[in-house]
């Protein structure tokens, strides 16, 4: 029997919420604008912490704004990210789940690294600090990793494939791959997915704290004088549809998610190799049809690290050859922080802006060229230019690369 063609997946609606803001709008602005959002940490033990700086969600956001009340109770903070970006997702698509059983059709996958971390925090605080006799009742609908995937399917009706990728800091664009497979296969005719994370818990940062790849000032990616990665928590959740799907209701295309490339390095657990960061960018050029000379942009991973800046560099420059010299790269991660799980996501949020606008946001922080890091890293002040087609990079502890390929909508 004759295998049918595959679907092209397009993104319809997209929402976030971020250290830049709540809101798509917001992330986006402020990424323009190459403003970064990290600042002093907030925190009940601030004064117990080496990390001193953060990429946080501002304080004005409000769980309860747009959530029922009567779920909040059920909710980590990692979940109140992602309803609420999921929210914005599926009101800028126009979907309607319920239509024509299009809930039965539409698959959920979301990425986090941690999970419910601010849950787990806050009771084993109760049960060893505070010799606590029992935990809270809802402790495990909190923690528990599909959570957030779970409460998106419950709130919209959702009924098709619904689970979550837990693969460190390329959860998100694992996420989105999996689910935009599905769409291409036939298995869905749309899909709510992405990636969100809260990990700013005392447990979590004394832990990023001993592993000795925080930065003590701000985050400079490709700088010669680079200090570490800056923590950030967030979300950023999309509606994916079948080209058809969206064509046949008239949908606003907002980019096409072309291709995809996932592999793994299969040296070390924390070490990250140019080659399999490379053979990730190229399974996705190939996968969306894409030459090298058709990328304009790269939004990079670009963590700030001594390591990872220099090894992305030369992975880029494996994969594109000669026309690593006429790409712009950019790490927004100088802005909104390194959200680890939902980082992909968030970026997400910026290839299409960039893809859409053609405005290539900036690296922010970048004073001081190294020259290990020798690329284009459009330093400090967004660009204008054309954008035809763009790969958006996640590479993870545990030698995980996750690739997307996006093009504009045609």
């Amino acid at each position: 029997m004759q295998a049918l063609p595959l679907r092209r997946v397009v993104i319809t609606g997209m929402g976030a919420i971020s250290p830049l803001g709540v809101g798509a709008a917001a992330l986006w602005q402020g990424l323009r604008e190459g403003r970064s959002a990290i600042g002093p940490l907030r925190h009940p033990d601030a004064e117990r912490l080496r990390v001193k700086v953060a990429a946080q969600v501002p304080v004005s956001f409000d769980p309860a704004a747009n959530l029922d009340e009567r779920i909040l109770p059920t909710l980590d903070r990692t979940s109140e990210f992602a309803l609420h970006a999921a929210r914005e997702a599926v009101a800028q698509s126009g979907l309607e789940f319920a239509n024509h059983g299009l809930g039965l059709r539409t698959a959920v996958v979301v990425g986090t690294g941690v999970g419910g971390e601010t849950t787990q925090d806050e009771q084993s605080r109760r049960l060893y600090g505070e010799n606590a006799q029992r935990a809270h009742p809802l402790t495990i609908v909190r923690l528990m990793t599909n959570a957030s995937a779970s409460q998106i399917s419950i709130a919209y009706g959702l009924r098709g494939p619904t689970f979550a990728v837990a693969s460190a800091c390329a959860s998100a664009n694992h996420a989105i791959i999996q689910a935009a497979q599905m769409i291409r296969c036939g298995m869905a005719d749309a899909a709510v997915t992405g990636g969100t994370e809260a990990c700013l818990t005392y447990g979590a940062l004394r832990a990023w704290e001993a592993m000795r790849v925080l930065a003590d000032d701000t985050c400079r990616p490709f700088s010669a004088n680079r200090r570490g990665l800056v923590l950030g928590e967030g979300a950023a959740i999309f509606v994916l549809e079948s080209l058809e799907h969206a064509r046949s209701r008239g949908a606003t295309i907002l980019a096409e998610l072309a291709g995809s490339g996932m592999t793994a390095d299969a040296s070390d657990i924390v070490m990250p190799s140019a080659e399999g960061a490379a053979n990730a960018m190229r399974q996705a050029l190939d996968d969306a049809g894409l030459a090298p000379q058709d990328v304009d942009y790269i939004n990079a991973h670009g963590t700030g690290t001594q390591a990872n800046d220099v090894t992305e560099t030369k992975a880029i420059r494996l994969a594109f050859g000669e026309h690593a010299n006429r790409l712009a790269v950019s790490s927004t991660k100088s802005m909104h922080g390194h959200a680890l799980g939902a980082s992909g996501a968030l970026e997400l949020v910026a290839a299409i802006g960039a893809l859409r606008e053609g405005v290539v946001p900036p690296t922010a922080n970048l004073d001081r060229v190294d020259p290990a890091c020798d690329l284009d890293y459009v330093p400090n002040v967004a660009r204008e230019m054309p954008v035809r087609a763009v790969l958006s990079n996640s590479f993870a502890f545990g030698g995980l690369n996750a690739v997307l390929a996006l093009r504009r909508a045609l």
